[in-house]
């Protein structure tokens, strides 16, 4: 084909396109004329009706990249872009009709004129809710966290127990854990748009709802403790400074439980005013500890007074340092790791950050030594408030310790309903979608801030901060240790998907962060860790089972797939071996909801065992509306909600036998591909067209050529259920309504997710008998599919009666021979009859209904001076019946017109009947006498007949190599 000549009048820079690159949703400068890009892309219109600007050979409807094309929101003030689908790209431009969009709004508007309501309310921009940088929204709230309760009143107190040395090596393995913590979470936050959710978000979108939920309920509970740990810190020095001014209510214990409901009710108020109060309060908070800290500094430097040496401070000396570099343990929690427990929280602060993330813009070298030991009340053993005596004006402290608990109690009671509601969203867990309504422009959980206030009012009534602090740790090393596995699962799948723009981290310094932390809660609190875990097991169970229907392209779907994709490879280089053969079955149900039955009887066989793939051919030319009806997503959501672990395809074709030879010979992938078509019997072959009778016994001969075994499934009511609504049929698979002759709809299915119909094959078929008739030697296939019937437990009761051919004189001798020959097999059968009777010649009666049958399709004896066009007439009419095939197959059409006669003797009660089905050989058999073969043979029965067919290979051995 020439190429056009480029120099003849024709300008290529007329025919540039005229969509602008954005990015960030903004177009960059340009002569745009957005109206007539909406008319190429926007509302679906034609091609043509760009009116003078006819397309030409040069011009067509690419797009330049766009943000929009790849954005799942829309920007206010403008509509949205769309890249052009694949059929406009390359349909006829004469083409008028409305091509299917590639992509939809979020408002599920593709384009076109908009009410004039619509238009009333898009005159004014959404309100935007509050957004924090990160200064205001992290940085501040992240350092607010860590400079909480633990630093001003556990620290000292720590320092005392562990020594300045092991101290180090708390604070030195805190920040190890959370800089690790840390650095994972910059990557799995990197790979993508973080919305609201904060840690559970991150977790859940890497791992998948399965891990994710449990940890997200696991850390909303832990940020609700964490209120209470914060609150108590506040009001324990409350108290101290009452008891100081002798002020009591009740007791110690009480005063706490009673200041701290107090303060945490004030806090809730706060929280439920909005973000912006709450982030107000912070920064007033910072600037407290800020001064504080300074006023601590100063009076570390200054020289102790008399009265600061008689409650154990001398400053900063040398020989002090010296003899408190070592552990001093007293008490319960006297231990590194119960001091590790107690200090930890504190290094919980860097999620505090990422816990609002859909509210983002995007030592000392001195110890106390009391002079009086043993019985003094000061230094940091005994004096929690030790911070206060130690710093130049002590009142600054103490307003340090306000702002410090109080900040770090806020901070947690924000972050738990934000985490939990963004769980609740997601519908993972039943009965907690109540408290995940939003409210207001910010979309604030307020019933998600009244449980987390219920939850920490709970534990403020335990009052005491050393019981409350090891709670917290081990939730908190919990989700670190999640987060840290997140980072490494997705970086050892090599998803494509997985493309972190902060590169600082490590898969395997993640990994060694998440063992880390798991070891750290065993040795911590092991009953602890217990539960923990079994939380998350319990929930990753339910989760496993309940199959929630969300896709968020986890890193366990990638590493299925690797698994899958290597296990497949692997087993290339695996021979096969009849030890190991497997049915594994290519089912032609046309849309599986259609044919139910079919697909219940093949479950059973290839259940937990083996391959079944739903095959439907929709024949038609190619097109997208025919491929969306092949490809539907929506089969395999009724193959999901029937429990049926099955795989689909469907495929278009010109007619149906091509489209199945096409399945016969490319479904599959390596070894595991189907090795046994099973379809359903075609009742309708005398009322349909004799060409689609003639295809469906040439699908048969195609199967048999591509040594296929083969199952005909025939049931008294017939397969098809299928209703006015649900219109793709494929009569050639087996009857269908008469009215319908092709084998395709212009309409798409239409699959009803409610009733399910039910079918023989889902109810417990009780101590019934599944008859056997091993009439021929297909390879064993006819015995084997009983045998994987009865290791189901609906079929479990039944017993399996197997009927074979013989002699009257030698019944009882080919009998035992047999059995002997099942019994090698070890199939459990112990019920043999021999059946001479099968070679009498069957009842008069019943032939002439034979030869009624196939009357119409026989073809007249051709005469003399017509014989030249004899063969073009056989040519033109495969399926007709002539003289001499009938007299050729005679013996055979009597067998089969005599087995219905047995099988309406001997299987009349049975749940099943398995039959060898006999096989037309080609060129001698013709189609319409096979098929009268076929239906005469499973004619007038209760019972379900399943003809089978093996490919004459050994499907069973009973040889143990």
């Amino acid at each position: 084909m020439e190429l056009p000549v480029v120099n003849d009048g024709v300008h290529l820079a007329a025919y540039r396109p005229r969509v602008p690159l954005s990015v960030n949703g903004k177009a960059t400068p340009g002569g745009f004329d957005e109206s007539r890009y909406y008319q190429c892309y926007g509302d679906g219109n034609s091609v043509a009706s760009r009116g003078s600007d006819a397309l030409t050979g040069y011009e067509t409807l690419d797009a330049p990249p766009n943000y929009d094309f790849y954005a799942n929101t829309e920007v206010w003030g403008r509509r949205r872009r769309f890249r052009p689908s694949l059929y406009q790209l390359h349909a006829n431009p004469e083409d008028d009709s409305k091509p299917p969009m590639y992509e939809e709004t979020t408002a599920g508007q593709v384009g076109g004129d908009s009410s004039e309501e619509d238009e009333d309310e898009d005159k004014e921009p959404p309100t935007e809710p509050t957004r924090f940088g990160w200064v205001q929204g992290v940085m501040i709230r992240c350092m607010l966290n860590i400079w909480g309760v633990i630093l001003y009143l556990r620290l000292p107190w720590i320092t005392a127990q562990a020594g300045i040395g092991l101290t180090w090596v708390i604070i030195l393995l805190s920040s190890c854990i959370t800089g690790i913590t840390g650095l994972s979470t910059s990557a799995i936050a990197t790979n993508g748009k973080v919305k609201g959710g904060g840690t559970y978000f991150l977790i859940s979108r890497s791992l998948g709802p399965e891990l994710g939920g449990s940890i997200g309920l696991i850390f909303a509970f832990a940020n609700a403790v964490a209120v209470a740990m914060h609150t108590v810190g506040f009001a324990e020095t409350v108290v101290d400074l009452m008891r100081e001014n002798e002020a009591v209510m009740v007791d110690r214990t009480n005063d706490i439980r009673i200041i701290g409901v107090i303060t945490v009710t004030c806090l809730l108020g706060i929280s439920m005013a909005g973000m912006a109060w709450e982030s107000k309060a912070q920064i007033l908070f910072f600037l407290v500890i800020m001064v504080s800290f300074a006023s601590y500094i100063v009076g570390t430097i200054i020289p102790s007074t008399p009265e600061k040496q008689s409650k154990g401070f001398f400053s900063y000396k040398a020989s002090i340092f010296a003899t408190n570099f070592v552990p001093g343990w007293r008490g319960k929690e006297g231990s590194f790791f119960g001091m590790f427990s107690i200090f930890f929280p504190s290094a919980t602060g860097i999620l505090a950050g990422a816990n609002i993330s859909g509210d983002l813009k995007a030592g000392s070298l001195f110890r106390f030594e009391c002079v009086k030991n043993g019985t003094c009340p000061y230094g940091i053993i005994n004096y929690y408030q030790s911070m206060s005596m130690v710093s130049a004006f002590a009142p600054l402290i103490t307003a340090g310790i306000f702002g410090a608990t109080l900040s770090s109690a806020l901070a947690c009671l924000v972050s738990a309903p934000k985490v939990f509601q963004c769980l609740c969203k997601d519908k993972l867990y039943p009965l907690i979608g109540f408290f995940g309504k939003g409210y207001g422009k910010n979309d604030e959980p307020l019933r998600g801030y009244l449980l987390t206030y219920i939850i920490a009012a709970c534990f403020i009534l335990i009052a005491e901060l050393n019981t409350i602090a090891p709670i917290i740790s081990n939730f908190f090393l919990c989700s670190y240790s999640l987060i840290n596995f997140s980072c490494f699962h997705a970086s050892i799948t090599n998803s494509p998907g997985w493309r972190p723009s902060f590169r600082f981290y490590s898969k395997w310094l993640s990994l060694l962060g998440a063992v880390c932390c798991v070891v750290i809660m065993f040795l911590l609190t092991w009953w602890a860790a217990l539960i923990a875990f079994g939380v998350v097991f319990f929930l990753l169970g339910y989760t496993l089972y309940k199959r929630p229907a969300v896709n968020w392209g986890s890193s366990v779907q990638a590493s299925s797939y690797n698994m899958a994709l290597n296990q497949c490879v692997g087993l290339n280089t695996v021979e096969d071996h009849v030890k190991n053969y497997r049915p594994q079955c290519l089912v032609l149900t046309g849309p599986p909801s259609s044919r139910p039955a079919l697909v219940d009887l093949i479950n059973c066989f290839t259940k937990g065992l083996s391959l079944m793939l739903c095959a439907n051919v929709v024949t038609d030319s190619p097109s997208l509306t025919a491929v969306q009806k092949a490809t539907s997503d929506s089969h395999v959501a009724w193959l999901n909600k029937r429990k049926i672990k099955s795989f689909y395809r469907g495929v278009v074709a010109s007619d149906v036998r091509s489209g199945v030879n096409m399945l016969l010979q490319g479904a599959g992938l390596g070894r595991i591909k189907p090795n046994v078509l099973m379809m359903g019997f075609k009742k309708d072959w005398r009322s349909d067209t004799p060409q689609a009778a003639h295809n469906y016994i040439g699908m048969l001969h195609d199967a048999f050529d591509l040594q296929y075994g083969v199952c005909v499934l025939r049931v008294r009511e017939g397969l098809d259920v299928t209703r006015p609504s649900q219109s793709h049929v494929n009569p050639v698979f087996d009857e269908g309504p008469e009215n319908i002759n092709n084998t395709s709809s212009s309409s798409s299915v239409s699959i009803d997710p409610e009733p399910q119909p039910n079918t023989v094959f889902q109810t417990k078929q009780g101590k019934k008998t599944i008859d056997v008739y091993w009439l021929s030697d297909d390879g064993g296939l006819t015995l084997l599919l009983p045998y994987l019937l009865t290791r189901r437990k609906r079929w479990g009761r039944c017993k399996v009666r197997v009927f074979v051919g013989g002699e009257a004189d030698k019944k009882e001798q080919q009998k035992e021979e047999v059995l002997a020959l099942i019994k090698k097999f070890r199939l459990g059968f112990h019920d043999v009859e021999v059946l001479p009777d099968i070679y009498q010649n069957p009842q008069p009666m019943n032939v002439h209904q034979f030869d009624s049958m196939v009357g119409r399709f026989r073809q007249d004896t051709i005469p003399k001076q017509d014989a030249d066009s004899g063969p073009s007439r056989q040519q033109e009419e495969p399926w007709m019946i002539t003289e001499q095939d009938l007299e050729k197959n005679k013996a055979k059409s009597l067998r089969q017109i005599r087995l219905n006669e047995v099988l309406q003797d001997y299987s009349r009660e049975a749940a099943l009947i398995v039959i060898t089905m006999p096989v037309g050989r080609r060129g001698v058999c013709p189609s319409m006498l096979y098929l009268a073969w076929l239906d005469f043979l499973s004619r007038d029965l209760r019972p379900p007949v399943l003809l089978v067919r093996g490919n004459q290979e050994n499907v069973l051995t009973f040889y143990c190599q």
